[in-house]
């Protein structure tokens, strides 16, 4: 079965290869927690919970668990990096952004899991959650693209059960900042992170980000399984001894 639906302003879509009839009713349900995360999360909504805390009119006692959770997951970030992550934006506003995406996308994920489904891929905007096979002796290929070039794959990664997130500046120009000064990160153009999970995948990428070439590293010690990131000066850097690559830029 396969569903595609545009939330959170982009095209997710989910390919499952078990043949249940409960299929269906899964998937729904897994895309109506990618549905909600975008009604409470959303910048561009004025009456959304996060907005209304970003202007002060809720109360830390008073927010959802939901949004207790992104807080807390954006913490640990800011607190590993050394504060280079961060979802205050130069101009003190609050965006989640850097989080919310993987996180929501995890947890319509583990709704597929938890109702039996064995074989899967969820893709967000590019941001992928894989489970099982497609077919037996054979991982999901999940394509890394050239920041220069969108016909051009750097890598092709098998994944099985596992995760990947890009942040990258290619598409929307620089929008991620390093929270310790403020400034846009230009250091790089793509930063793309494997790990167990997406929320953790996602929040890593979008740190390699701000971080630099220095991140690459870095995530590696928190938890990526592997990394793939692009210099401004076009140069590929590479830490990936926990990943599947059936192909690499030459």
């Amino acid at each position: 079965m396969r569903h595609l639906e545009t939330v959170m302003g982009i095209p997710m879509s989910v390919d499952v290869r078990d043949d249940d009839p409960g299929t269906p009713e899964l998937v729904d349900r897994a895309f109506e927690v990618l549905r909600e995360a975008d009604r409470r999360f959303s910048r561009y909504d004025p009456a959304s919970e996060v907005s209304r805390f970003g202007r002060g009119e809720l109360r830390p006692a008073e927010l959802s668990d939901d949004l207790r959770a992104v807080l807390a997951v954006a913490g640990q970030a800011w607190e590993d990096s050394g504060g280079a992550f961060s979802v205050r934006r130069p101009d003190g506003t609050l965006d989640t952004d850097g989080v919310v995406k993987g996180w929501a996308a995890q947890r319509a994920a583990d709704v597929l899991v938890d109702g039996g489904v064995r074989s899967f891929c969820l893709n967000a905007g590019g941001d992928v959650v894989t489970r099982g096979e497609p077919e037996p002796g054979r991982g999901w290929h999940v394509g890394i693209r050239d920041p220069s070039d969108p016909q051009v794959f750097l890598v092709v990664l098998e994944l099985r059960d596992g995760a990947v997130a890009t942040s990258g500046t290619y598409e929307r120009g620089a929008h991620v900042w390093d929270g310790r000064t403020g400034e846009l990160a230009t250091e790089l153009v793509s930063a793309s992170v494997v790990a167990p999970d997406l929320a953790r995948a996602d929040v890593l990428a979008t740190t390699v980000l701000a971080l630099g070439p220095a991140g690459v590293a870095w995530a590696g010690e928190h938890g990526a399984t592997a990394v793939i990131a692009v210099g401004a000066d076009g140069r590929m850097l590479t830490d990936a001894p926990g990943a599947a690559l059936l192909g690499t830029r030459g």
